[in-house]
């Protein structure tokens, strides 16, 4: 396996190498939005103007900027400027509950907002910055100078925690700058190929998505068109956009396969679909394949480590190919275990997050030596290859993100009318895995789901509360008398 240094040395701190693409493809289109076509002449000015606004609020190195943005073209300018003068950036993902909101933003000086009318939940004394005021700043028509500096913390990335609120993956500057997705020298194969079909890459949501803004630069890299669609109405969107690429989910590509077998339209430009997020069933991949073609890339990653691994269509199903990183398969004591053998991966990338931000405990568990615990199970094959067996862990992926039993569990059981909450996950076709409550009723009371949803999304957001509930007298232990969720699961 090749070390992070053999794969190509990184150059310029980030965010100076998407201003070195962006001046390079000059009067070329690099982003359409709606009607508009923006060059990288016109989105290299837009970072200028914002970039020279920022400053002029004093922005610089180590402070802590909220972006509550979009999916457009200056909003990408928006995340490059905040980069380019060494802010600690903090995407803000629609559907956050305020208290959740609250949380992400308790650290931050700055708000940089495109949304009308909206403010955040954050401390007093932040100051919120519109981003048509930061792009009406007058432009010098000088390439910016990246002020970041290497160990400072780039962007703080978002998961659901184990407490309930979102725990953030620090990711430094230095992180960023070794990341393979602006170095087609560092590219691995799996990455080659699926360079090479993005051309029209459609990008929805928000680029606080990890995910989402890794493809975007690995778009502009391979010298490629950013194409916003929002919301993403598959597979009306690569209709109208003539799209060749995007990213999607195990829950939305199942519902594209059925309405292609229902009522199929023309995906003729269609090339790649990168799944992710949650694992993908060598059954649903075939089906996949058959009706939409050899287009479906798999990846694994997580938001600690970026990506992992990646199977692209030539792939053995189920698999998840070579992984182009250090990886390592562990037994319960710590020791590497023979090919074949299943057990926790620990891996090491390039980009990988340096910890959890202000949080040292977790850090400690999940960073160990250099290392990053996934606490997924699985095994390689003789030939190096990939494949997922399992969990370490216990949590619900809804929709791509990760969410951790034990919240749910803790509220549901202040129900007064629950004695005794478990909670596991069960597929989905809508959202990939969704929440199964089984409950112990309290003496003489009964629990709607209805009531259980309401208190769970009021606190912890829709993704967590329960789609299904199941009341038991007691739940089954396993023979070292803890709660047996395998048997639970297997009856839901």
């Amino acid at each position: 396996m090749a070390e992070a240094g053999e794969r190509g040395e990184p150059g310029e701190q980030f965010p100076g190498l998407v201003l070195e693409l962006l001046q390079a493809a000059g009067g070329r289109t690099v982003f359409e939005h709606g009607d508009r076509v923006v060059s990288g002449a016109q989105l290299l000015g837009a970072v200028r103007r914002v970039t020279g606004a920022l400053r002029e609020h004093g922005v610089g190195p180590g402070d802590g900027v909220a972006l509550l943005l979009g999916v457009s073209p200056e909003a990408f300018a928006a995340v490059l400027a905040a980069h380019v003068v060494g802010a600690r950036v903090v995407g803000v993902r629609p559907g956050l509950t305020r208290a959740q909101q609250a949380h992400l933003l308790a650290d931050v000086a700055f708000e940089v907002t495109d949304r009308s009318g909206e403010r955040s939940t954050g401390r007093p004394g932040t100051v919120v910055l519109r981003l048509d005021d930061l792009l009406s700043a007058a432009d010098d028509g000088i390439r910016p100078r990246v002020t970041a500096r290497p160990g400072d913390v780039a962007r703080l990335i978002h998961t659901s925690g184990s407490t309930g609120v979102p725990k953030a993956c620090a990711q430094t500057y230095a992180a960023m700058t070794a990341g393979w997705a602006l170095r087609p020298d560092a590219w691995p194969p799996a990455i080659r190929e699926l360079a090479a079909r993005l051309d029209r890459f459609l990008v929805f949501g928000t680029l606080a998505s990890q995910v989402m803004m890794e493809y975007g630069l690995l778009a502009l890299a391979a010298g490629d068109t950013l194409v916003t669609a929002d919301p993403p109405d598959l597979p009306g969107s690569i209709v109208r956009h003539r799209a060749t690429a995007s990213v999607i989910t195990v829950a939305r590509l199942t519902k594209l396969v059925a309405g292609q077998r229902e009522s199929p339209v023309d995906l003729g430009t269609l090339r790649a679909l990168m799944v992710s997020g949650s694992p993908l069933r060598p059954g649903r991949l075939r089906e996949a394949a058959e009706v939409l073609g050899p287009v479906v890339f798999h990846g694994y990653g997580q938001t600690e480590t970026g990506m992992i691994s990646m199977a692209t269509p030539e792939d053995v199903p189920g698999s998840l190919g070579v992984p182009p990183v250090e990886l390592a398969v562990r037994d319960a004591d710590g020791r590497p275990v023979l090919p074949g053998t299943d057990g926790e991966l620990f891996v090491r990338t390039p980009g990988q997050s340096t910890g959890y931000w202000q949080e040292p405990a977790l850090t400690a568990e999940v960073f160990v030596d250099g290392w990053v615990r996934t606490r997924d199970i699985g095994r390689l094959d003789g030939e190096g290859r990939l494949w997922l067996t399992g969990r370490a862990r216990d949590v619900i992926i809804v929709n791509a993100n990760v969410y951790y039993a034990g919240p749910v569990e803790r509220l549901l059981a202040t129900h007064p009318s629950v004695a005794e909450a478990y909670v596991v996950a069960v597929p989905d076709d809508s959202t990939g895995e969704a929440v199964h409550a089984f409950v112990v009723p309290a003496a003489g009371r009964v629990p709607s789901l209805g009531e259980l949803r309401r208190l769970v999304a009021a606190d912890l957001g829709e993704a967590c509360a329960p789609t299904r509930l199941t009341l038991i007298e007691e739940v089954p232990l396993t023979p070292a008398g803890k709660p047996d969720k395998r048997r639970l699961a297997a009856g839901a």
